[in-house]
């Protein structure tokens, strides 16, 4: 089945065909290193990366680059705020940002261009622009002229005139039109500068995109994504800037997230509503913040309430109960289907059924909602068969090691770890064991009808978060929430 995306440049939903066989070229508009990220920074950057993540296991070869900004006004205005120079800003909210996305399991890019690593492609980008006519220079700034673009509008329905008549914008005499934008601003002082055939500036936050779009990924590529908060100006300045120069589409398919809302309105510093991914770490599991994130299609508005993270929490723990289950009761064989029950033969027909329902729904573009249907309803399934199999056959034990595969794998493509962390192995270890002792010493106070030793055992287990399950195979146990 082939890939399906929503095009926002054309409105409608389209068949996925890159520019080259079966290698993808993408491009997210990445961090402005001015503070921590926050959980509706991170929906975009979860959405992009989950595209990656199903496009590469859709056997495409994927170069995925997403820049950092790191020279801007908010990045200024910090440095200003604490007393300090803007380098030292972006450098220390870089780095978070690198520590953040990592604790929050995400693969790095390709690569991760900065704004101020590129000046020199900046400064060309513009100097061709003024070449072509479609820029023009005004005592030391560099404007866009929009009325040399006929195409400007194309993607946010807004076209040249409109932004004229509605536009807020600030006087600026400099100008030949009220809504032409800049692409190098002349130096103030106290700000950080480079130079330039225009004089010290630096450049405007529309351009950095462009040049380093088709630095690294050619002049046309494939997909373009972002929030949808930056439609306009945003892309749509970058589409006039690239297109203005080359003739060429920037982009062939562009990708929209929706916003992260709180009680109906969008999340915001200024109103106090926002937690970053930084604060958010410290108190859940980074599966369960990126278990939300996709718990609603992309395209949609999100909303956080008090309890979004407190569920998908809940929702995670029981993908792992299920596969902590499922790697206990397995053994690693073949499975022969003309000798499997019928039980059997139904959840071996579960999991691929599993797999294609999860894939149809990616398919359709990146429904991880309905792709995260499908691996509960198979986490539900797979449970109710171990419940109702007992004592497991061989081939019992061996469908529900493939069913423990083919739930890490699934969610792994999400980018949800399931798996058990190496780094806790050892921790692991010394829980079976205990737990296993106290088991012997139950099953030993039963033996001798000790009950009320057996009950405490059973009891003082639950209080902690093990619970116990009596088969006719004996008694096996899980961690839960408490």
């Amino acid at each position: 089945m082939p890939i399906k995306i929503y095009n926002s440049l054309t409105k409608r939903e389209e068949e996925f065909v890159p520019l080259e066989d079966k290698h993808v070229k993408m491009y997210n508009c990445g961090p402005t290193v001015y503070d921590y990220f926050h959980i509706g920074n991170a929906r975009n950057f979860v959405t992009a990366e989950t595209i990656r993540r199903y496009l590469e296991y859709k056997g495409y070869k994927v170069t995925f680059i997403q820049n950092v900004t790191d020279v801007e006004d908010k990045i200024i205005k910090k440095a200003n705020d604490t007393g300090v120079e803007p380098s030292e800003v972006a450098e220390k909210f870089t780095e978070a940002y690198f520590e953040d996305t990592k604790n929050l399991g995400m693969m790095e890019p390709t690569l991760s261009p900065k704004a101020t690593e590129h000046m020199g492609d900046i400064v060309e980008f513009v100097k061709k622009l003024i070449e072509k006519g479609i820029a023009y220079e005004a005592d030391g700034d560099v404007y866009y002229d929009l009325s040399k673009f006929e195409g400007y509008g194309k993607l946010s329905g807004q076209n040249f005139e409109d932004t004229i008549a509605g536009a807020r914008i600030e006087v600026n005499e400099k100008k030949r039109h009220p809504a032409d934008f800049d692409l190098w601003k002349k130096a103030k002082p106290g700000e950080p500068a480079w130079e330039s055939p225009w004089g010290l500036g630096r450049p405007g936050w529309h351009i950095e995109c462009s040049v380093m779009s088709s630095k690294y990924l050619g002049e046309t590529f494939d997909i373009h994504s972002g929030g949808n908060d930056l439609i306009f100006p945003h892309h749509e300045n970058e589409i006039a800037q690239s297109e203005g120069l080359t003739g060429k589409p920037l982009a062939r398919y562009w990708v929209h997230n929706g916003m992260l809302q709180t009680k109906g309105g969008k999340m915001s510093k200024s109103l106090g509503n926002i937690k970053s991914i930084r604060e958010l770490l410290q108190k859940y599991d980074p599966n369960a913040i990126r278990l939300y994130l996709l718990s609603a299609h992309y395209r949609v508005p999100l909303d956080l309430n008090d309890n979004s993270l407190d569920e998908s929490t809940s929702a995670i723990k029981r993908i792992k109960n299920c596969v902590d289950m499922t790697d206990r009761l397995s053994i690693d064989a073949q499975i022969i289907t003309d000798e499997l029950t019928e039980k059997e033969q139904n959840l071996n027909a579960a999991i691929d059924g599993a797999v294609q329902k999860f894939e149809e729904s990616m398919d359709d573009d990146f429904n991880s909602p309905g792709a995260l249907g499908a691996i509960f309803e198979f986490v539900a399934s797979t449970n109710k068969f171990a419940s109702e199999s007992s004592p497991f056959s061989d081939q019992a034990k061996a469908i529900l090691g493939k069913s423990n595969a083919t739930i890490i794998k699934l969610c792994g493509v999400l980018g949800i770890n399931v798996a058990e962390d190496s780094s806790a192995i050892e921790d692991k270890s010394l829980v079976d064991d205990l737990a296993n002792l106290l088991l012997e010493i139950r099953q030993h106070a039963r033996g001798n009808k000790d009950w009320a030793t057996a009950d405490k055992i059973r009891d003082g287990l639950t209080d902690i978060g093990i619970k116990l399950e009596d088969t006719r195979d004996g008694t096996i146990w899980k961690i839960v929430s408490k």
